[in-house]
C-alpha cells in the first residue's frame, strides 16, 4: 500500500501538466489572424496550430510561427532572410528561437508543442513569420502568466 501512494506522488508532476491549445491563421495577403497570444501561467506546455488560410504556395506566399524574446526578434528574423525554405527562413540552432513551425503554402496546416519552462510570466515576447519580408507586418504579441 505505501508503494502505490509513493508512485502516486512520484507520478503527480506529471500528471499535472496542461497544454494549452492556440490556433491562428495566415493569409495569402500577409496576415496574421490574431495581434496577440495569451497563455495563461498554468500552462505547462502550449500546442500552437498555424493555418494558412490562401492558396498560393510556400515558395511564393510561405508562412510560418516563430516565438522570440521581443529583443531577439528583427536580429532573427534578418539573419533568417539568408537562410532557405528548406531551414524555415531561420537561423540553424540559434537558441534565441524559442520555438517555431514549418513554412507551409496555402491551405496547409502545422503544429508545433513547446515548454513553458523558460518563459518569464510577464516577459516580452513576440511572434512573427520569418519567410522573407514578412516580418515586418506578420507579427504580434506573446504573453504568458
Amino acid at each position: 500500500m505505501w508503494t502505490v501512494g509513493l508512485a502516486g506522488v512520484l507520478m503527480a508532476p506529471a500528471a499535472m501538466a496542461k497544454v494549452c491549445a492556440v490556433s491562428i491563421d495566415s493569409t495569402d495577403q500577409m496576415t496574421f489572424s490574431r495581434s496577440s497570444i495569451a497563455v495563461a501561467a498554468d500552462c505547462t506546455e502550449v500546442e500552437l496550430t498555424l493555418r494558412h488560410t490562401g492558396r498560393m504556395a510556400a515558395t511564393a506566399m510561405g508562412h510560418n510561427w516563430v516565438l522570440t524574446r521581443t529583443a531577439d526578434y528583427q536580429p532573427v528574423a534578418m539573419l533568417g532572410m539568408r537562410g532557405t525554405l528548406a531551414d524555415s527562413y531561420l537561423p540553424k540552432n540559434d537558441t534565441r528561437v524559442l520555438a517555431h513551425t514549418p513554412v507551409i503554402g496555402g491551405g496547409e496546416s502545422t503544429k508545433v508543442r513547446f515548454s513553458t519552462r523558460g518563459l518569464q510570466k510577464g516577459g516580452a515576447y513576440t511572434y512573427f513569420c520569418s519567410f522573407p519580408g514578412h516580418f515586418a507586418m506578420m507579427k504580434g504579441r506573446f504573453t504568458f502568466g
